[in-house]
């Protein structure tokens, strides 16, 4: 016997794998066909062994997966291909199966876990953490309120932007909670196809039952023992038959007591919308909001509503359920109104999402990044040049004003902007062919990187949504670009979604796909002022132009959100199943009234943190995900948080800081916090002593909450179809009182929040909370200047009269404008100064020398 060597004894363990793969043959012969085989080789090596002696080249290696159980044992692909037989699939030739990837898929799973799937349930994979978190954090709420009342009927929002998979978690949750029937109420019938794929396709849900109005299903003819769910709009819903009863086929949804009722895509306010309003079209939407918003007396009243706790779900939708989840992916101003307390959501926003991605690729080199494929976003702002703010500029600091540049009228072929010279000098400038700035390049030595001239961008302008003020320009700038002398812009296919004739919901869609194709030989703009800013993927849009003024951050970066879905390719040689080619790492937004667009970047960051004291790290956390770069009209540089601050507060007017003080979210006037002023004799006697308040009249907050109840009793009859003539009337009359007692009452408490600011410019303790200030260091300035003593204020604030999250921000943007607003003259408001005092928090301020110029 010979000697081992020592390279012998210690032999390196073979690495075997036994795998099973899947082939396909791209030709007439093998359509619809899979070769299904096993190794314990390199997959790809195995099947380039297979197809050379053949001279086949359009091969593709469709899957490549372990042939191993979870308990260590081996199966091998013909006990694979028995079990498709068994399935029903036809085993053409030896190796060959007709059958999907997903069958194959399917029987592997049965063979690893050993049970029987029913259609192609094969997909197996886990929450990711922070989906586990929603659901853990969603049940521990459900249970300790079922704990302190059993017939207690709980709710929740997870505020969580696309791409969180809400529908697999949703379930995941129903599944933990033990529900049987599950109610899927949605906003958006579009977004069907998610719920109904997720339940279909994974393991987990293994038996459920999907039942819609599209499933052809008949409800009544379930298995009972089976959990179910039923998909279904809110059009159809509440909808009723001639003499206003409930449709037939919805008759059996109004006797289920559901386990769990999910409002998909709800959005701030729904439930104290009519009906006209919850299922307005995108276009109609986005007036509304921004109308609001420029008419303060609506918006007070709106503020106010909101306020008030929300009611039963059951008094607008006629179903019972044990609990209710929301899910949105823009709820800020539902978060500020406090229509969900804290506890009551769970947030996975886009600086969660790209901070959980940075951190997988540090914590995992080399491996899939479940988040890898989803882009950043970057901001870019452009300064116009003066003969173009000229023509339409508005406001103390003259902002390019976009709704009046890009104005219109006619529509179709005949619409044509008002503007029309300058906005083709703004096309030309937009892809660096405009004459005077081409000059004005040559004698810097320097060229801009405007969107379209760009060789870095212009990749990413290959598919991109122009977000214009209204449909007439949407058809004036199509007509404009289709101009004989547009030569640059007839590479590009345009696509007016806008409009009627652009039809409704996904109708809107379908020409946009058509013109984008497969997305890499074509080259398209669309154009909207409105739809498709919601509810919609187009994995191709990588750039998106607002070019329309708006006020509202969550309209503007809900429509920036649709050039953020990803775009990537699986299998991209057609040899490993379990790679993805990323088509899309980053994605823009393009704005050209810079300023406006920062104060929306900063309102939308300080949304995204709304329990952060120091509103200046809420923007840096979103800047360093969101990296923000400025064209001045000479240079393009990067811009941090105190720089997006200095500009947006330097470019805001004293009148828009003083709407700080005058908003109706500073203070709160819902039943529940007059109740506790009602029911605190000094709390009461401290808001009579509010100047003008005696004038509302005797007992005013009493009358407020009684006829707020009695309104509320009469809109309950009238819902049960039980209102008399009379008592509409009186119905008509009594919200009417009661709302114009609620307005006098709110801008009573408004005018004292507005004696704050000249406070404020009246001391000069800069370092401390201004609660500080007011209650310890100078009581009697405050109350010659606001007429409330210190005892009163701290009664009044602990009673939550006033909004002190709202207080934060509002001192905040007084401090950093009175700064910015004197650092540009050259001044430093306050020598020596390390730290600004907020409201009731104190933050660190950096130097002068920290600032970007």
């Amino acid at each position: 016997m010979s000697k081992h060597t020592i390279e012998e004894i210690l032999a390196p363990k073979p690495e075997v794998k036994p795998r099973i793969y899947a082939y396909s043959i791209n030709d007439v012969a093998h359509k619809g066909l899979l070769k299904v085989g096993q190794t314990t080789r390199d997959v790809k090596q195995r099947v380039a062994e297979q197809v050379k002696t053949a001279a086949i080249k359009n091969v593709k290696i469709e899957l490549d997966e372990l042939a191993v159980r979870d308990d260590g044992t081996v199966f091998s692909d013909h006990q694979v291909r028995v079990a498709l037989v068994a399935k029903g699939f036809e085993n053409t030739e030896l190796e060959w199966m007709r059958c999907t990837v997903a069958d194959v898929q399917t029987v592997l799973t049965e063979l690893r876990t050993g049970k029987q799937l029913s259609g192609t349930h094969h997909e197996t994979f886990p929450l990711r953490w922070e989906q586990a978190e929603a659901v853990n954090k969603t049940h521990a709420y459900f249970h300790s309120l079922w704990r302190e009342d059993m017939h207690a009927v709980p709710r929740f929002l997870w505020n969580a932007k696309m791409r969180f998979g809400k529908t697999f978690t949703t379930y995941q949750l129903a599944k933990k909670l033990g529900a049987k029937r599950v109610l899927v109420v949605t906003f958006k019938p579009a977004v069907e196809d998610a719920w109904q794929t997720d339940l279909e396709n994974h393991t987990d849900f293994e038996g459920w039952q999907y039942l819609s109005r599209s499933s052809g299903k008949n409800p009544t003819q379930i298995d009972k023992k089976k959990p179910v769910v039923y998909f279904g709009s809110f059009q159809d819903l509440l909808g009723r038959d001639l003499f206003g009863n409930i449709k037939a086929n919805n008759e059996w949804l109004h006797a289920v007591n559901w386990d769990l009722v999910v409002f998909d895509e709800y959005h701030f306010g729904a439930w104290r919308q009519g009906a006209k309003e919850l299922f307005e079209g995108e276009e109609e939407g986005i007036i509304r909001v921004e109308t609001l918003l420029d008419d303060t007396k609506k918006f007070r009243e709106r503020v106010a509503d909101l306020q008030e706790p929300l009611e039963k779900e059951s008094n607008f939708l006629p179903i019972t359920s044990k609990a209710y989840l929301y899910l949105s992916g823009t709820p800020f101003r539902a978060l500020a109104s406090g229509e969900f307390i804290e506890e009551q959501i769970f947030n996975w926003t886009y600086t969660d999402e790209q901070r959980a991605k940075e951190q997988f690729a540090q914590n995992h080199p080399g491996d899939r990044n479940p988040y890898g494929a989803l882009p950043q976003l970057r901001l870019l702002t452009y300064q116009m040049p003066d003969e173009l703010l000229a023509v339409a500029s508005a406001g103390e600091f003259d902002e390019f004003d976009l709704n009046a540049f890009f104005a219109a009228t006619g529509t179709g072929t005949s619409a044509e902007f008002k503007n029309k010279d300058d906005v083709q000098k703004w096309l030309d400038i937009i892809r660096g062919a405009y004459a005077p700035q081409m000059l004005e390049n040559l004698k810097t030595g320097t060229r801009p990187p405007f969107p379209y001239s760009d060789i870095r961008l212009r990749p990413y302008l290959q598919h991109s949504f122009w977000f214009l003020p209204n449909v007439a320009s949407c058809h004036a700038m199509a007509n404009l670009l289709a101009e004989k002398h547009n030569t640059f812009w007839h590479e590009y296919r345009v696509v007016v979604a806008a409009g009627t004739s652009a039809g409704m919901g996904l109708d809107a869609l379908i020409p946009v796909r058509k013109a984008i194709g497969n997305g890499f030989d074509t080259k398209t703009i669309t154009l909207s002022c409105g739809k498709l800013t919601t509810g919609v993927t187009v994995s191709q849009w990588s750039s998106i132009l607002m070019l329309r003024n708006l006020k509202s951050p969550e309209t503007y970066f809900q429509a920036a959100f649709r050039v953020q879905s990803p775009w990537s390719i699986k299998n991209p040689n057609g040899d490993n199943p379990n790679e993805e080619e990323i088509l899309k790492p980053i994605c823009f937004v393009f704005d050209f009234a810079p300023t406006r667009a920062l104060r929306q970047l900063s309102e939308y960051g300080i949304s995204l943190s709304p329990s952060e004291p120091n509103p200046e790290n809420a923007v840096r956390d979103l800047v360093s995900f969101l990296p923000v770069l400025a064209y001045d009209g000479a240079n393009m540089t990067q811009i941090d948080a105190g720089g997006i601050l200095d500009i947006a507060m330097a470019g805001t007017s004293a009148t828009l800081l003083a709407r700080k003080w005058q908003s109706a979210l500073l203070v709160n006037v819902d039943n529940d916090t007059l109740r506790r002023i009602l029911e605190n004799p000094e709390a009461l006697a401290a808001v009579e002593s509010i100047e003008g308040w005696r004038a509302l009249g005797d007992n005013i907050i009493e009358t407020i909450i009684n006829k707020s109840e009695k309104v509320k009793e009469l809109k309950g009859k009238a819902k049960a179809g039980s209102l008399t003539a009379t008592e509409k009337k009186e119905l008509t009359e009594e919200e009417k009182e009661y709302k114009s007692k609620r307005k006098l009452l709110q801008e009573k408490l408004i005018k004292f929040a507005t004696r704050i600011p000249a406070f404020m410019y009246l001391t000069d303790f800069r370092e401390n909370n201004l609660q500080d200030v007011i209650t310890k260091i100078e009581p009697e300035l405050f109350r010659i200047v606001t007429g409330l003593t210190v005892k009163d204020f701290n009664l009044l604030v602990s009673l939550r009269v006033f909004n002190t999250e709202q207080m934060n921000q509002a001192v905040f943007a007084f401090r950093r404008y009175e700064d910015a607003s004197l650092r540009y003259t050259g001044i430093e408001s306050h020598e020596g100064l390390t730290h600004y005092g907020l409201w009731n928090t104190v933050i660190a301020r950096e130097s002068p020398e920290d600032y970007t110029p």
